[in-house]
């Protein structure tokens, strides 16, 4: 491995893009042959698409690109597996070839450009780099709040991530190496990276409109990554629900005393509202406690399964001629 003319694979992501491959391909194939001519990677580098069971024309698209241009390879999931298994198969799978793996959406909403200050900053000794957003001009207020938010709840409840940044990064391969071995099926990255260690840097860019087509990450995505990112890295909310429990338990003895004072004293009057206010309270504290509980459960469910992260059935390419 050469870290002055490292072979580099750029993995995209793509679940249903037909309508944004068109318009992105060609930026991510030029930034490659820009890389090449500079001499800033490898010749043998190349722009690996990740086909995650798209339903309409995205993987027919990719094999055209990977038959017409040397530059471009692609590979596809079996079926729709999630964007972080897509991200985790396309870094795995490129990282028989390559010497560093920068993954990117389809979209074309992260700055490309970015690439050669993070090639520069691997060439200096980092072997991940972020990429990390400056600033949220082009969401809207409530994109940006909630986006934001996640980021907050995801250190409120213990999860190590880094703020403003998605799945844009530099991996360098000893870097895959070391994360091969964290064998959970429960796939959050974000959390993920930064446990492997190793010298880090950021490089901050400006996140343009979306070219074509429509996100898949609302709101309700978001949440459930948010969720899956925090029982999985985290085991901060049993802590949580363990002081809730006391803090409750101590609450309720306290008006036990307060119960049995009144009735020696003789002043107990009917109060069906108190006591429908208590024990509604109680009762929405365990259902939200068993539902975080549940949670865990599943996921230890999954884990004990040990079923493939990722399955690969077709390839632009034979593995041997790569």
């Amino acid at each position: 491995m050469s870290r002055n003319n490292p072979i580099l694979y750029i993995v995209i992501p793509c679940y249903n893009e037909e309508q944004v491959l068109p318009h992105t391909n060609p930026m991510f194939v030029g930034k490659i042959e820009e890389l090449v001519k500079n001499q800033e990677v490898h010749p043998n580098s190349k722009v690996m698409y990740v086909n995650d069971g798209s339903k309409d024309k995205t993987w027919e698209l990719i094999q055209e690109y990977a038959s017409s241009n040397p530059f471009v390879v692609g590979i596809s999931q079996s079926r729709n597996r999630g964007h972080q298994s897509s991200v985790l198969a396309g870094m795995y799978e490129a990282a028989e070839f390559a010497d560093i793996v920068i993954t990117i959406d389809a979209d074309g909403q992260d700055d490309i450009d970015c690439m050669n200050q993070m090639i520069a900053e691997y060439k200096s000794g980092s072997e991940i780099v972020y990429g990390v957003r400056d600033n949220r001009e082009t969401d809207s207020a409530f994109k940006r709040i909630t986006a934001e938010g996640f980021y907050k709840v995801m250190h409120l409840f213990g999860a190590d991530v880094v703020f403003n940044h998605a799945d844009y990064r530099l991996v360098s391969k000893r870097f895959l190496q070391e994360l091969s071995k964290f064998k959970e099926v429960n796939l959050f990255l974000r959390g993920l990276m930064p446990l492997v260690g190793f010298k880090y840097s950021y490089v901050t860019y400006k996140r343009h409109e979306r070219i074509a087509g429509e996100s898949h990450y609302p709101l309700s995505k978001m949440l459930g990554l948010a969720m899956d990112g925090i029982t999985s890295l985290s085991i901060k909310p049993i802590r949580l629900i363990t002081s809730l429990g006391v803090m409750t338990s101590l609450f309720s003895f306290l008006l036990i005393i307060w119960v049995l004072w009144s009735k020696f004293a003789g002043t107990v009057v009917a109060g069906w509202a108190s006591t429908y206010a208590i024990v509604s309270l109680l009762g929405g504290v365990q259902l939200i406690s068993l539902g975080v509980i549940g949670e865990y459960i599943g996921k230890i469910y999954l884990e004990t399964k040990k079923r493939p992260r990722y399955i690969i059935s077709d390839r632009t390419y034979d593995e041997s001629d790569e």
